[in-house]
């Protein structure tokens, strides 16, 4: 008899870790259910995370799960008449190690001979009070033009189109960036093999990530979306909100774009 390669017991001991009174139907959907996932998740080998991407994470998301767990947990506070700044998903390629830098910083280090520059800032307000938030840390990371993201493409320098940056006296922060551009989701996963046997593209519409921290507070995780993007309606997981969609606007006398996007 072969050899198992993993735990053989590891699917019945979470099974068997629902207690007595689960219902007889949540236990019959439920045992299906992770007999599915496990299944699957073993058949491709499937790992939360390497020094590229978070491929657990990405399954997610190519699902529309995260994005759903994102709309359910926001709906309420986004129903009401003065909605604070929409969420949207975290992804698969944040880093928690990214440096902090100065305001006004160029985050272009490796600059693609197609991008376009752009300079964004904006504040981050308290949502009840309209005050402006002193010390906030705005994160923004972001994809080059090759669609890669800077843990995936030895060509960029590391750290490249990621910074964080606090908020000043007035609130407000500022940096230089890239406008994004669309890109596919990696097709050499489980993700990939999910979005091709569900006959669908894998390209997300131009974005910019964000995640606002300040102690005291919740976390804002959200991403801003390009108007002129054609995947706005379709992207492929599903996380874009009407509200975070932004305008890039050209410069008087410049080269560049201007975005300006305050959050609360």
């Amino acid at each position: 008899m072969a050899a198992h390669r993993f735990d053989p017991t590891f699917t019945d001991n979470v099974i068997n870790a629902m207690g007595p009174k689960t219902s007889p139907r949540m236990r019959q959907l439920m045992t299906g259910l992770i007999r599915h996932v496990h299944d699957f998740a073993r058949e491709n080998e499937l790992t939360m995370s390497d020094d590229k991407r978070n491929e657990g994470q990405l399954v997610c998301d190519v699902i529309g799960l995260e994005s759903l767990v994102d709309e359910i947990t926001f709906k309420l506070a986004e129903e009401a008449p003065d909605a604070p700044t929409a969420t949207a998903i975290l992804g698969p390629f944040f880093r928690a190690d990214t440096p902090y830098r100065e305001n006004g910083t160029d985050i272009v280090f490796t600059k693609p001979k197609d991008g376009q520059m752009t300079f964004m800032h904006g504040r981050v307000l308290d949502f009840t009070t309209k005050k402006p938030l002193v010390g906030a840390t705005v994160e923004v990371w972001q994809a080059s033009t090759n669609g890669l993201y800077e843990q995936q493409d030895p060509e960029q320098v590391e750290y490249n189109l990621r910074g964080k940056f606090k908020t000043d006296a007035d609130g407000r922060y500022y940096f230089y960036c890239l406008r994004p551009t669309p890109y596919p989701v990696p097709d050499d996963g489980p993700a990939g093999k999910l979005l091709q046997l569900m006959d669908r593209h894998p390209f997300r519409p131009a974005h910019i990530h964000i995640l606002v921290t300040l102690d005291g507070y919740r976390p804002l995780t959200t991403q801003i979306f390009d108007s002129k993007d054609q995947y706005l309606t379709n992207d492929s997981v599903f996380a874009v909100k009407d509200s975070l969609i932004v305008d890039f606007v050209p410069e008087k006398m410049t080269l560049r774009l201007h975005l300006s996007y305050n959050m609360m």
